[in-house]
C-alpha cells in the first residue's frame, strides 16, 4: 500500500479534514521570489537555486511543494572584483562524472561581458561549502553567453545556452557545442535556433530579440524524440513564453537542419490566473518516476517585468500524442494542486 493511499485513509478517520488536504495538495507559487529556478533529484531529495544575483544558494527537500519550508544555503561566493564578480544569473546545478557542478552567467559588472562559469564540488551533498571554482566555459568564439544547460544524449554531453553572434546586442540565439568534460567544450559552436516569430520578438522595439534559457527534455531515455524547451521574447514584457525545438536522438545534433521549431509557443501566459510572462523553466520527475513537472517563473501581475516579483512555480504536465511535450497552461494562483506522486 502506497504511502499516499495510507495517508489518506487515515484522512477520510480524521475530524480535521483541511489540514489534510494542506498536506496532500500545495498551491503555487514555491517561494515569494526566485527568477530562473532549476530543479535536480538525487539520491531521494530535491536540490534547487535560482538567480540571487549575488551568490549561489541551494535548498534541499524531500519536497518541493514545501520548499517554503526549508532554509537555502549559501555555498558559494565570488570575489568582489573579477570577471564572474558580478550579475549571477540563471545557476544550474548538475550530476556528473561522479562530481557536482553549477553552470552561471556573470560578468564584471558590465552586462556586455557576461560568459559562462562553473564551480565543482566533489562531496556527495552539494549543499556543502566544498566548491572550487574550475572556469569559463566557452568556445573559440568566446561571445556573450547566458543559460547554459547540460544534457547527454548517446554517451555525448552537450551544452545548450544563450548568445549573441558577435560582439554587439543584435539577437539571443540558441547555439550547441559539445563538450569534452564537464568544464570544456569541444570544437565550434552551432546556432540551432534564432528568434523568427512574432511571439519571439515582443518588445523588441530598440532592443534586442530574445531566445534564452534552453532546457532539455525528453519523455524516457529510449524516445525517439528530443526536445529543447526556450524561453523567448524579452523577459521584461507581459509576452515571455516557451518556444519548442525537436530533433531526432539519432540525427547529428550539431547540424542546425537536425533541430525543427514548433510554429506557436507551448505555454503562455495565464492573465486570469496571476501568471504573466511565464518562463524560464526546467523539468523534473516525482519521486516515483512516473509523473513529469515542469518548474518556472511568472509575475503574480501585470508590468512588473524581469523584477524579483517573478515566482517560481510548478505544475505536472502531460503528453501528446505524436509524442510532443503537453505543458498546457499556468496554474492560477488559487487553485490547488496534488503533489507529485509518492511524495
Amino acid at each position: 500500500m502506497s504511502k499516499k493511499l495510507i495517508f489518506s485513509l487515515i484522512c477520510l478517520l480524521s475530524i480535521n479534514p483541511v489540514i489534510c488536504q494542506a498536506q496532500t495538495t500545495f498551491r503555487n507559487p514555491l517561494l515569494p521570489t526566485g527568477p530562473d529556478p532549476w530543479v535536480i533529484r538525487k539520491d531521494g531529495f530535491y536540490y534547487y537555486c535560482h538567480t540571487t544575483g549575488k551568490n549561489i544558494t541551494l535548498w534541499k527537500t524531500k519536497n518541493l511543494a514545501e520548499l517554503s519550508k526549508t532554509q537555502g544555503r549559501v555555498v558559494w561566493t565570488p570575489p568582489p572584483t573579477g570577471n564572474y564578480a558580478k550579475e549571477l544569473w540563471a545557476p544550474e546545478l548538475h550530476f556528473l562524472n561522479g562530481k557536482w557542478y553549477v553552470y552561471v552567467a556573470a560578468d564584471d559588472g558590465k552586462n556586455d561581458n557576461h560568459r559562462m562559469w562553473v564551480i565543482e564540488n566533489p562531496d556527495a551533498d552539494p549543499t556543502t561549502t566544498n566548491w572550487t571554482l574550475k572556469g569559463q566555459v566557452t568556445d573559440p568564439t568566446n561571445r556573450w553567453a547566458i543559460d547554459m544547460s547540460i544534457f547527454e544524449v548517446n554517451k555525448q554531453l552537450y551544452a545548450i545556452w544563450s548568445g549573441w553572434e558577435g560582439a554587439e546586442n543584435v539577437s539571443q540565439n540558441i547555439y550547441i557545442a559539445k563538450l569534452k568534460n564537464p568544464w570544456t567544450i569541444e570544437g565550434e559552436r552551432t546556432k540551432i535556433s534564432t528568434p523568427e516569430h512574432s511571439w519571439e520578438k515582443m518588445g523588441s522595439g530598440p532592443l534586442p530579440v530574445v531566445n534564452e534559457g534552453p532546457q532539455f527534455l525528453r519523455q524516457s531515455d529510449n524516445s525517439k524524440k528530443i526536445f529543447i524547451v526556450f524561453s523567448a521574447s524579452g523577459c521584461w514584457t507581459d509576452n515571455y513564453t516557451l518556444g519548442l525545438l525537436e530533433a531526432n536522438a539519432e540525427a547529428d545534433l550539431m547540424q542546425a537542419s537536425s533541430w525543427k521549431k514548433a510554429d506557436e509557443p507551448i505555454f503562455k501566459a495565464n492573465q486570469e490566473g496571476k501568471a504573466f510572462a511565464p518562463g524560464h523553466n526546467s523539468f523534473f520527475k516525482s519521486p516515483d518516476g512516473k509523473e513529469h513537472w515542469i518548474i518556472y517563473h511568472a509575475n503574480p501581475e501585470a508590468g512588473q517585468g524581469c523584477s524579483n516579483k517573478r515566482s517560481p512555480r510548478m505544475q505536472p504536465f502531460t503528453w501528446n500524442t505524436d509524442g510532443t511535450p503537453a505543458l498546457g497552461s499556468p496554474v492560477a494562483l488559487d487553485k490547488e494542486i496534488a503533489q507529485p506522486s509518492e511524495q
